[in-house]
């Protein structure tokens, strides 16, 4: 770490023990300390907040939130606290939260987050609905904050735009599209059954082209030569900073022979988080949209 990196932490760390912190640039619900000074331990639990309105006091991985997920902004001012698989307990402390909350089964133990503040923990998936998990965390978080109305309304919208994208999208209906983003120079992430995305793409009334396995979390790590064998409408490469890797693969023999790329139905997008909730899977309605359109 670097001088200036360093004495940018330092001050970071000193702003969130500050009272002043509880007023930075973003901070939510102004009227309720208590929702000023929530730690968000994964990127799922982080959207759900923005979604609620709420800024959390710090998350984990903040640079890897701008990369992977994007959307909600992440607004200026939050603390980070190190990585998602093992975030500084130590600064958990001091920071003094009023609650932390983490996806289920991902990071620190619960009994280790129980001895610094209140937990809950968020669920993504139970290897088949993460969409319906979705559903439920909102509502569960909205009650457990005291904000069921801004859940109810963060909702009504989701509902909304699945159905307006359905009828938008209905050109698309019988047109495989396989959702991948680049892992390496080799390997591709594929988005599969069971994944947040092949529920919103079936509610979509939309057809997911990869028919191979997938994960418990619905994706699957391939090679790029297997998705030559995909028949696919249109491949959606989604990016996560990783603009010097896709010039890398572009460049391959293998890449140009691809049949997608050679007819001109390989589309690169923003940036949204696989394995986030109803936040990650109305941003992908948009992204679809943006490489889409409404006719084929």
């Amino acid at each position: 770490m670097s001088e200036i990196d360093f004495r940018r932490r330092r001050l970071l760390t000193a702003m969130a023990l500050s009272p002043l912190a509880w007023h930075l640039p973003g901070a939510s619900a102004a009227s309720r300390p208590d929702l000023q000074r929530i730690i968000a331990l994964e990127w799922l639990p982080t959207e759900l907040l923005l979604a609620l309105g709420i800024t959390p006091f710090a998350i984990a991985d903040i640079a890897g939130y701008r990369a992977w997920v994007e959307s909600p902004t992440l607004p200026e001012g939050v603390v980070d606290i190190g990585l998602r698989t093992e975030p500084n307990l130590e600064l958990m402390t001091q920071l003094r939260p009023s609650l932390i909350v983490y996806s289920a089964g991902y990071g620190p133990a619960p009994d280790k987050i129980a001895r610094i503040a209140p937990g809950m923990g968020i669920t993504f998936t139970d290897g088949k609905h993460p969409l319906d998990n979705a559903r439920r965390s909102v509502l569960a978080l909205g009650e457990r904050l005291g904000l069921q109305a801004q859940a109810r309304r963060h909702l009504n919208e989701f509902e909304a735009l699945i159905t307006h994208m359905r009828q938008r999208f209905a050109p698309w209906r019988g047109k495989p599209l396989l959702l991948m983003t680049l892992i390496d120079t080799r390997h591709a992430l594929i988005i599969g059954q069971n994944s947040l995305f092949q529920q919103t793409m079936s509610e979509l009334e939309l057809q997911n082209a990869w028919r191979g396995d997938a994960n418990f979390w619905g994706s699957a790590v391939v090679g790029l030569e297997r998705l030559a064998a995909v028949d696919a409408a249109r491949v959606i490469c989604f990016a996560h900073n990783d603009e010097t890797l896709m010039r890398q693969v572009a460049a391959t023999p293998l890449w140009q022979a691809m049949p997608f790329v050679r007819e001109g139905r390989f589309h690169r997008t923003s940036a949204v988080w696989f394995y986030g909730a109803t936040p990650s899977a109305m941003r992908f309605c948009h992204l679809l949209d943006a490489a889409l359109g409404a006719h084929p």
